[in-house]
């Protein structure tokens, strides 16, 4: 790294980076830094640090503000679409074991098999395999793994009406 480069990117710097496939500008902090030059960035709201090689340093703007690296949110949450697979037919879905289990973020039941539909032929996968007769709908508490665990979050089905962040879901399994 240059020498101006090396005096800016310091663990805890705040930034703003260029993120063209979000084709926005967005906020974050330096996290760690690379011994061959670049740094590790984790954007406000997300979990994972991504690396900016030296070549993309120019999509970062350095602000003055230098400051403690938050820890990762930990506990309980309440999931949005950028977290889980994405959304199909206005549903939030997402695919929670190998197997293809879904967790499908509607209390209609219509709603649930559309969007599960509609996710299952996106996949590539024979609607006749899928038996919608094992749809249900559950409560479940999803919570936060720690940032070098497997997965970033897991989904407990022993939550009930009125436990801390228990979400009315449809679960279809596999």
């Amino acid at each position: 790294m240059t020498t101006t480069l090396a005096q800016k990117a310091v663990v805890g710097r705040r930034i703003i980076h260029d993120h063209r496939s979000r084709k926005a500008k967005l906020p974050g902090i330096i996290t760690r830094l690379h011994d061959e030059g670049g740094f590790w960035v984790r954007l406000d709201g997300d979990r994972h640090n991504f690396f900016v090689p030296p070549k993309f340093v120019g999509r970062v703007t350095f602000l003055d503000e230098v400051t403690e690296v938050p820890a990762l949110p930990m506990g309980r949450f309440h999931p949005t679409v950028e977290q889980l697979e994405g959304e199909w037919e206005g549903v939030p879905i997402c695919s929670v074991t190998e197997d293809g289990d879904l967790v499908i973020l509607t209390t209609d039941k219509a709603k649930a098999k559309s969007a599960a539909t509609a996710y299952f032929l996106w996949a590539g996968i024979d609607l006749d395999y899928v038996n919608f007769d094992y749809l249900k709908l559950v409560w479940a508490v999803f919570e936060w793994e720690p940032e070098d665990a497997d997965t970033d979050w897991t989904v407990r089905w022993d939550a009930a009406e009125g436990d801390d962040q228990a979400i009315h879901l449809y679960f279809l399994p596999a």
